[in-house]
């Protein structure tokens, strides 16, 4: 379904990590800030450990199996 380490990015493969709980890993440029499962998403943010991350300013990676 999504490689370790795949960036995701569209709303349909946000809802795919909330329905089969994919962990997501979260980058500021180039640096980790987060990592966990997605609680809710918008057109704007995406909820993860009870924080809104900026979809425009965060790039989000698909982690499954971690």
């Amino acid at each position: 379904m999504y490689s370790f380490g795949q960036t995701i990015s569209g709303d349909s493969q946000f809802y795919d990590h909330i329905e089969h709980a994919i962990p997501i890993q979260i980058y500021q440029d180039q640096n980790h800030t987060d990592i966990g499962y997605i609680d809710a998403y918008s057109d704007n943010f995406v909820k993860v450990n009870q924080t809104y991350y900026c979809r425009k300013q965060f790039t989000f990676v698909s982690r499954p199996g971690y």
